[in-house]
């Protein structure tokens, strides 16, 4: 379902990438909520708490219910899967299936944020993990059902990485959360993210060290290639599978010299769990888990469904440059949030309109104000 990791370069600078994949290509917006915007985050039979942002906020974004005539979306709609501040901390929404169950006990007089909130609540207002981990110990927050997703409570896990290198997962796992604190910098799914650091241990042999030949008797097999040094990576894309592959490639890709080169290199790592249409399928009647979007159906009446990478991101935690590219281009597209810097209200511009546009910043600045 989603892949994300984090690397540094050879000064020690820290980018971050993730991948987020689904059965349907879904209506996601690149958004840019200014400084000094408000939200309000609201569950039923709670007080509604509001924030403003303190920092500018560029993410991909995904409304949270389908418009109608009567009911346009409005930029309150739009909730955060991905993004990153202009302080350079970002934020991201994996699935993560077994999040629900029973929630703790809140007052009925105390403000509450909903977990769809938490995009917009962590990147509004902090700068650092340090600061958003802190907040978290002070801020109750719920699941709440999601009708687009035909009313499951929110089945996310939450990742979000800071400039210094720091990174905390936020997790929901049978309606109890629990904040890590991450440092191996990967995610993916299920299961629960002790469960994977756990799994890291049967990976101890692993290295990034080719070892071309060995004798057997008095055979002495030589390697004909090189290579065989990842021949214990696990080869499937499950969850387990992903997150021990975005473990190594993290921990052993060469560091690059220059920030540019850094984020050319964190493309090439991050292609490693593209996933084209099709290689991997699952029919009606043997099951397998997917999210299904209310209103939106297989395109097509497929007779199966197959995830593909519906999009890609990388940021330059330092320099706060975001690029994304989705499943109908190979090259990203770059948004500069220096530039963006000026912006006084929302805009909001679809990410289908970015196929083969080297550079959005300009396109999306100069975008009609978002509503």
């Amino acid at each position: 379902m989603c892949t994300s990791l984090s690397y540094r370069d050879k000064a020690g600078k820290v980018y971050f990438g993730r991948t987020l994949e689904l059965t349907i290509d879904l209506p996601y917006q690149m958004t840019y909520l200014p400084a000094g915007f408000s939200t309000t985050s609201e569950i039923a039979g709670h007080a509604p708490l509001t924030y403003a942002a303190r920092y500018g906020v560029l993410a991909v974004t995904m409304p949270i219910r389908i418009p109608t005539p009567q009911a346009p979306l409005a930029i309150s709609d739009l909730k955060v899967l991905e993004g990153i501040n202009d302080q350079g901390l970002t934020f991201s929404l994996l699935s993560y299936p077994t999040a629900a169950g029973k929630q703790k006990s809140v007052a009925m007089t105390q403000a509450v944020l909903s977990a769809s909130d938490l995009g917009t609540w962590s990147l509004g207002q902090f700068a650092t993990v340090a600061e958003v981990k802190a907040a978290l110990a002070a801020q109750p927050i719920l699941l709440a059902p999601l009708a687009i997703l035909g009313g499951v409570e929110s089945p996310f896990h939450y990742v979000v990485h800071d400039a210094s290198g720091a990174a905390l997962v936020i997790e929901f796992d049978g309606g109890q959360m629990t904040v890590y604190d991450n440092p191996v910098g990967v995610m993916t799914n299920g299961p629960a993210f002790g469960w994977h650091l756990t799994n890291l241990d049967n990976y101890t042999f692993l290295s990034n060290v080719d070892k071309a030949s060995a004798s057997f008797g008095g055979y002495k097999a030589v390697q004909p290639d090189s290579g065989i040094a990842t021949a214990g990576l696990p080869a499937s894309n499950t969850s387990v599978g992903r997150f021990v592959r975005a473990a190594y490639y993290a921990q052993y890709t060469e560091k690059a010299d220059t920030p540019d080169l850094a984020v050319r290199t964190l493309a090439h790592v991050m292609n490693n769990f593209d996933r084209p249409r099709g290689v991997s399928i699952d029919y009606p009647e043997a099951g397998g888990g997917h999210l299904e979007v209310k209103g939106l159906d297989q395109p097509g009446g497929a007779a199966y469904a197959t995830e593909f990478t519906c999009w890609t991101s990388l940021s330059d935690l330092d320099r706060k440059v975001f690029f994304l590219r989705d499943y109908r281009s190979l090259n990203f597209t770059r948004f500069d949030l220096a530039a963006l810097a000026a912006l006084k209200e929302p805009k909001v511009l679809p990410v289908s309109r970015l196929a083969e546009m080297p550079d959005a910043t300009e396109a999306l600045k100069n975008v009609p104000v978002a509503a």
